[in-house]
């Protein structure tokens, strides 16, 4: 049963990448992508990545999705016709994929026991990690611990997106406006239904963020939600409401804060005569300090997450409303 869904899966996942290599719509080809995200998030579920699928269906399928749709504002909807052949691009694309597919030939067949990962490095992180760390979700245990100088990289990588964004673009401020509502401003069973789920989605982005260390979930996830309640709330109420509740300033403070105090565990370990983010440093029982630097840390990747989200998306529709003024 679970190979016939797997099939299913794949074959409805190269359709439509099929459909988004033909389409000109670009409007059309964003809301299959957002598809194709939602679908892979379904396979990863169908093979027990539960946490890997919870990033793919925030991130993939939810923000850049949004963040795409504001690109779309600034670009335009239909792809310009290409005055060069396509003829060389097809031959690269042909034998890069062949090049990859030869490649998989010689690989152990998928899932087998005897599998390099099931013999080293799986083992050691299911025997020693609830000794050493301690906590429920291994994922996030190798992740927050075993990973986490890797983790702090990605959180700069985030903050560093941010301000390639902000320096191309910047966020424009604009006076609301006085003449009548239009857009989704306009209608009041948004604003009405809106007032409902944001809260909600707050209440799930901070379930998220602090039960990331039993269940499914984390900074990454959190952010991203939490940053979705906002930008629904600038989507229904307007940009200029949007800045009276986050303001462009505040968020690049929290961005800046959110890598810092990351950065403060590792600081603070070394100070302590350990290794960068050895969090056993923290506290006299290494699995508490295990747990206290696992949940500071992962505060400070939701807290950049959600700053660096909200931020790239005011740029975005800050454009946007100034393209439109024009």
């Amino acid at each position: 049963m679970t190979e016939l869904i797997d099939l299913v899966l794949l074959a409805m996942l190269a359709l439509t990448a099929l459909r988004i290599i033909f389409l000109k719509d670009l409007f059309a080809i964003v809301m299959l992508f957002g598809i194709y995200s939602f679908l892979s998030a379904l396979i990863f579920i169908n093979l027990d990545a539960v946490d890997v699928a919870f990033t793919e269906a925030s991130v993939g399928a939810g923000i850049s999705t949004v963040l795409m749709l504001g690109t779309l504002a600034l670009t335009g909807r239909k792809e310009k016709k290409s005055s060069h052949t396509s003829i060389l691009p097809l031959i690269v694309v042909c034998v890069t994929g062949a090049a990859l597919i030869y490649g998989t030939l010689d690989m152990p067949p998928f899932g087998h026991p005897d599998n390099p990962i099931h013999q080293h490095v799986a083992p050691r992180y299911i025997e020693e990690s609830p000794k050493e760390v301690g906590l429920p979700n291994m994922v996030t245990s190798v992740l927050a611990s075993y990973r986490g100088f890797d983790t702090f990289g990605e959180t700069v990588v985030v903050f560093a997106a941010a301000i390639g964004v902000l320096s191309l673009l910047g966020i424009r401020r604009r006076k609301e406006k006085k003449t009548p509502e239009s857009g989704l401003e306009a209608h009041h069973v948004l604003h009405v239904v809106a007032k409902v789920i944001i809260p909600l989605v707050i209440l799930f982005a901070l379930y998220v963020q602090f039960h990331g260390d039993f269940g499914p979930g984390g900074g990454f996830q959190a952010g991203v939600i939490a940053a979705a309640g906002f930008i629904l709330y600038a989507l229904v109420f307007g940009l200029p409401k949007a800045f009276e509740v986050v303001s462009p300033k505040i968020l690049k403070l929290m961005a800046s804060f959110g890598v810092l105090l990351y950065a403060s565990v590792g600081l603070y370990s070394m100070s302590k005569g350990g290794h960068f983010l050895d969090y056993n440093k923290l506290a006299a029982d290494p699995l508490a300090g295990q747990h206290y630097g696992i949940i500071i840390i992962e505060l400070g990747v939701g807290i950049t997450v959600f700053a660096v989200m909200l931020s790239i998306f005011y740029a975005f529709d800050s454009q946007a409303e100034r393209s439109n003024i024009k």
